[in-house]
């Protein structure tokens, strides 16, 4: 009776392992996760296609329903791993083209859709206008920054707090200033971009002068800066930008001369350029990138590092926070940690808001691929940044910014022509933009 019963409890044992194999096998998985396609249980489609790879089982259909599931979840970039993965064994179809193309657009990721969309079938091409080569954005932003503190600062008697006497005191007080952007990009080939910006600043300052007793002379310094921006996608999904950013500009200073109380006119001319590299890539919900920069700022020359990691935790741009440390080196100092920046945006309804803090020392400070280039006199620990944008009509969008950065700068004392002394003053200066950009 022992033997009978061990008998039926082993081909008992046989019949569900034959059973669960046969549950398992290329045809029952076709059959099911079609089924839970046309019922459009996304997540059950997830769940499921897990599992049958789990047990070994991966074709086409599956990856591509798979990728469907996550791109009607809207968790874009997790479908395009899926898509990818089907696009490899078969490009022949224009709806799998289009999934493709469309979550990587969704997915952040344009310039890597574009360089697929070259392969696209030409019903799809039409569809979606695509073209090798053509002009993408055009726009222009315009700002205003100003000192709130400029009567204060400008009313303290630095000479006597550093028993200034018979030596000669300088210092350069910021009022305000004024810019006007341009940026025009193009795609130059599929995958390969270039951007341009050109900026003009216009500042005005008070700059004070004791020698022999207090001065204040109006100065205006006009600042240029034109940027330009290639970007290359390698392979599938390795981003490299280059740029260089060339600064230049001239201000009338007044100067003492021999004998206290003349002064003379002094016209100077400066100019500093940046070279930058940039590279990241995409996984998943996380794009890693480093950054160098070679740069000669008010006459020192310097290294600067960065790296950062982007995080999009709902797999789509929606809501994305990018944590980035910078560390740099020059003649006086070797490499070492310089700032931290941390910044993010969300995507509220048509609105985009982003946001973006930085501590550390920057003076001589280069951020976003060499194009915003810290130059003025003195340093800055902090800076915040927040931007606001929205769509009017299906091209065009509105950007409006604030920007708040703290200033230390000093009243220098010089005594034979030598600096001996000087005395640090802060100030915070805030910046209001707006621009519009034109979306091809």
């Amino acid at each position: 009776m022992s033997k009978r019963v061990g008998l039926i409890i082993v081909f008992g044992l046989l019949f569900l392992a034959v059973s669960a194999q046969e549950t398992w096998n290329y045809v029952e998985v076709d059959k099911k996760s079609y089924e839970l396609y046309q019922q459009k249980n996304w997540a059950e489609i997830i769940k499921y296609s897990k599992e049958a790879r789990n047990h070994g089982i991966d074709f086409f259909y599956l990856q591509a329903r798979t990728g469907i599931a996550y791109y009607n979840l809207k968790l874009y970039r997790k479908s395009t791993k899926w898509f990818l993965k089907a696009y490899e064994n078969d490009q022949s179809f224009d709806w799998l083209q289009e999934y493709l193309y469309y979550s990587l657009v969704f997915g952040g990721r344009t310039a890597e859709a574009l360089k697929y969309a070259k392969d696209f079938t030409p019903a799809l091409q039409q569809k979606i206008n695509y073209a090798p080569a053509k002009i993408s954005r055009i726009a222009f932003e315009g700002g205003y920054s100003f000192n709130p503190d400029f009567d204060k600062i400008r009313e303290v008697s630095y000479q006597e707090q550093l028993i200034a006497d018979d030596d000669y005191g300088e210092a350069y007080f910021l009022e305000n200033y004024h810019f006007e952007s341009f940026d025009l990009s193009h795609q130059l080939a599929p995958g390969v971009s270039l951007s341009h910006n050109f900026t003009y600043l216009g500042m005005n300052k008070e700059e004070q002068v004791y020698w022999g007793a207090k001065n204040e002379f109006p100065i205006k310094v006009n600042q240029f800066q034109y940027f330009i921006n290639p970007l290359f996608v390698l392979g599938n999904k390795w981003y490299v930008s280059p740029s260089a950013s060339i600064v230049w500009g001239n201000s009338e200073l007044i100067l003492g001369n021999y004998d206290p109380n003349t002064f003379y006119l002094y016209n100077l001319k400066y100019s500093d350029f940046i070279f930058s590299t940039s590279t990241w890539s995409h996984f998943g919900n996380f794009s890693p990138g480093a950054e160098i920069n070679l740069a000669n700022i008010s006459d020192v020359s310097f290294t600067q590092m960065s790296a950062w990691i982007t995080y999009y935790p709902f797999s789509k741009p929606n809501f994305y926070i990018t944590p980035r440390v910078y560390f740099r080196n020059d003649k006086a100092e070797s490499l070492g940690y310089n700032t931290f920046e941390i910044s993010g945006g969300v995507q509220l309804g048509p609105v985009h808001l982003s946001g973006k803090y930085l501590n550390g020392d920057m003076r001589n400070f280069v951020e976003s691929a060499g194009y915003v280039v810290s130059n003025f006199p003195g340093s800055s620990d902090q800076k915040i940044m927040g931007s606001l944008y929205f769509p009017v009509g299906k091209k065009y969008q509105l950007v409006f910014r604030y920007i708040n950065q703290n200033i230390k700068e000093n009243y220098q004392v010089y005594t034979s022509g030598v600096k001996s002394n000087s005395l640090e003053y802060n100030y915070v200066k805030h910046t209001l933009t707006a621009g519009i950009s034109w979306n091809f």
